[in-house]
């Protein structure tokens, strides 16, 4: 299959997890949902993301977004695994990871890269937004941990960019100042838009207090 893009519609399936059999489109429901792999179990950098996943569970829930993990391991493992987790990073993993041992899931998001990990996955991250369609992906090598702030943030970004003609900066987080689309010119829109004023500092960069704040 080809690599999935932005703006692609995220591939369904069904396959078996810890937390039971999971059909995807119809778990996710009309939440936003991070889908992010993991080489294989009992693997000691997975053991402390998926503790930090399950300790942003309010996080997540506050953005109305699910997590779901997949591994190329069977659900017994997953389980045996998930004591290990909830005992070493002292929390309770609150959702699901995928058994993918037929590779199913990691063909279709084209999760396995040879020249990397030949027959794992690497540390993938989808954002996949209410209507299924990915909005983001991130791609770590087995060797680096994932940010899980970053994960937040880009969701962050996401919902607020498609309530409001605005775009994020560099290093933005919730709360910073936000650019004003280029598009937007006619002053009575700009004025209607963003009534706490903006600051020009070239025609093309005009930036704003974040608006919902």
């Amino acid at each position: 299959m080809a690599t999935l893009r932005l703006g692609d519609k995220a591939p369904d399936f069904e396959q078996q997890s810890s937390a039971g059999p999971i059909s995807f489109h119809k778990w996710a429901g009309n939440s936003w949902v991070v889908l992010f792999s993991h080489p294989a179990d009992f693997t000691p950098v997975c053991t402390t993301e998926l503790g930090k996943t399950a300790a942003l569970s309010g996080e997540f829930a506050k953005r109305g977004a699910k997590a779901i993990a997949v591994s190329v391991d069977p659900v017994d493992s997953h389980q045996k695994w998930i004591g290990d987790i909830n005992e070493t990073q002292n929390t309770t993993v609150n959702f699901p990871i995928l058994a993918d041992p037929d590779r199913k899931v990691a063909g279709l998001y084209d999760m396995i890269h040879p020249n990397s990990l030949e027959n794992a996955t690497v540390r993938s991250v989808f954002i996949i937004d209410p209507n299924k369609t990915i909005r983001a992906t991130i791609t770590y090598p087995a060797s680096t941990g994932r940010n899980f702030d970053e994960i937040l943030r880009v969701i962050d970004s996401l919902q607020l960019t498609d309530n409001y003609k605005v775009a994020t900066p560099v290093n933005w987080k919730d709360g910073d100042d936000v650019v004003i689309s280029p598009a937007i010119q006619d002053p009575a829109e700009l004025a209607k838009r963003f009534p706490k004023g903006f600051k020009a500092l070239r025609p093309y960069l005009r930036m704003t207090p974040q608006p919902n704040k």
